[in-house]
């Protein structure tokens, strides 16, 4: 029996002879995997976005929103009737055992003036609570207090491209700006947070006492009204059970009978976060099996290439069989060429794909990412196909007789 040395040398120095036709053969290979890796890299950097816009989001918060108004038989939409309370907020953190922190919210638009510079943005009327709903640390400062929200303080916490704008690089903690006409100290800075899984820029807001909101930048169409109050579970496993607390306890306190509809509404934004995520993923696995035809067709291509050279190789198949090759030295053979030309197509595949990848992402601004396992699945499944598509012409190689191959012209 022939050692699988020689067999690997003369699957080589057959490989050789022939350079441009394995070199086009390994093209279906080498775009293939390229196409994979590209294709998965673009599909793990959304999906690995959208991770990370849920955590700046903050993690297993629930959302309350107002009710409807019906008026000649046209229902407005969610909050659009006023039924949330500042008292309704507190009874939740008080009697929601499943509930870590609660805030709730009273928040509108004005335009905001520091010296000769002003800046047109959201104001968020809250409490303490708020930053820890959000997991929104502070990057310079202090946060306002409950006594700060008891005592409508004209206090407030300004967003990074809030600072950005109205002060540039000087420090704005203890400046005064005016917010409708206002005065407001500038106590803290919260740290960056970036964009919204919607687009929104989380860093242009200022924070204010709830209470400084409702009486002195909005007012409310009746005492403690607020417009959303946010919620947060404490763990992922508790925000089913937080949602079911929340309202049962709130159809208790508005006295919404068993048959009548809420005045309220109930949003858990990290399963609607992880949906988004969950549909990503299943778009980057889309996109790996579309990109997967194009290995296959390169498979083919390496059959197709390697059933004419066992035709152009008939009477040397014959001389080895003659001078005492075994079958499955025949089929070594064919096969081992196969796989060498799919692994060195995969190689370069590889290194095509991540040169793709960052192609894609300089110049369509799309993020991606390359993960190992898809480098090692993409080339692991391109010398999977060199093995499967090489082994019928090595199995019709192997066949042959040795006298009608030596006949062979």
């Amino acid at each position: 029996m022939i050692s699988f040395s020689s067999t690997f040398k003369l699957s080589f120095r057959a490989l050789r002879v022939n350079k441009m036709r394995s070199a086009l053969t390994m093209l279906g290979i080498i775009i293939g995997v390229g196409a994979v890796i590209a294709m998965l890299a673009v599909g793990t950097g959304a999906s690995s976005q959208i991770t990370e816009q849920i955590s700046k989001m903050g993690s297993n918060m629930i959302m309350i929103v107002p009710g409807t108004t019906t008026a000649g038989g046209v229902r407005m939409g969610a909050g659009t009737q006023s039924t949330l309370t500042m008292d309704d907020a507190a009874a939740i953190q008080k009697e929601c055992s499943a509930v870590s922190a609660v805030a709730p919210v009273h928040n509108g638009a004005a335009q905001v003036v520091s010296g000769h510079l002003n800046w047109s943005t959201g104001i968020t009327g809250t409490t303490p609570g708020m930053l820890e709903v959000r997991d929104w640390p502070l990057s310079a400062g202090r946060p306002f207090t409950d006594q700060d929200v008891r005592s409508a303080t004209k206090v407030c916490l300004l967003g990074q491209t809030v600072v950005d704008n109205l002060f540039g690089s000087a420090d704005p903690l203890g400046q005064i700006i005016r917010i409708k006409k206002i005065p407001f100290t500038v106590i803290g800075v919260l740290g960056p947070k970036g964009q919204s899984p919607n687009g929104q820029d989380q860093d242009d807001t200022i924070y204010v006492p709830v209470t400084t909101a409702q009486k002195k930048l909005f007012g409310t169409t009746m005492p403690g009204m607020v417009r959303v109050i946010m919620v947060k579970a404490k763990s992922a496993a508790d925000l089913a059970v937080a949602e079911r607390q929340i309202n049962d306890l709130l159809k208790q306190r508005h006295h919404i009978g068993p048959r009548q509809d809420n005045d309220f509404t109930v949003r858990n934004l990290t399963q609607m976060m992880q949906a988004a995520e969950q549909s990503s993923k299943v778009m980057t696995m889309l996109l790996g099996a579309i990109a997967s035809v194009s290995l296959l067709v390169g498979g083919i291509g390496i059959m197709n290439i390697m059933l004419v050279s066992v035709t152009e190789r008939t009477r040397e198949i014959g001389i080895r069989m003659a001078i005492g090759a075994k079958t499955w030295d025949i089929r070594y053979q064919f096969i081992i060429e196969a796989l060498t030309l799919s692994m060195i197509g995969g190689t370069a595949g590889i290194a095509i794909g991540l040169g793709g990848s960052k192609v894609l992402s300089m110049l369509a601004g799309w993020p991606t990412v390359v993960s190992v396992p898809s480098i090692l699945l993409s080339f692991g499944f391109s010398g999977l196909i060199g093995i499967f598509f090489g082994y019928y012409p090595a199995y019709k190689a192997s066949l042959l007789d040795p006298i009608d191959a030596l006949r062979y012209e």
